[in-house]
């Protein structure tokens, strides 16, 4: 069984058992978070797609870690007119562990 979720703006295909990293969730490490946004849930052949969201579907999670990612560096420069700007970006994720999937 699988589902397609929504957090943090992003959408992501996950099943029971898999870890992933998220944009960042306030919540403490080992606490049970509930995903409540599910876009489609999918079981073989039989597949639920909400418009826009299943109805009564929910996919329950542990907190594993919260973190940094890697850095990702901006450099912006104007030739001929001595301008040049560095900048660096460090965004934080959350890492979870879905536990199961509620359709």
């Amino acid at each position: 069984m699988y589902a397609v979720i929504k957090t943090g703006g992003k959408q992501y295909r996950v099943s029971a058992g898999e870890k992933l990293k998220v944009e960042q969730i306030p919540a403490d490490i080992v606490q049970e978070i509930t995903l409540d946004q599910v876009l489609m849930v999918g079981s073989g052949e039989a597949v639920k797609v909400g418009a826009p969201l299943v109805a009564g579907a929910n996919v329950t999670a542990k907190v594993i870690a919260h973190g940094r990612g890697e850095k990702v560096r901006i450099f912006k420069m104007r030739r001929r007119k001595h301008y040049q700007k560095h900048q660096g970006h460090r965004q934080n994720y959350t890492e979870i562990e879905i536990s199961a999937i509620n359709a």
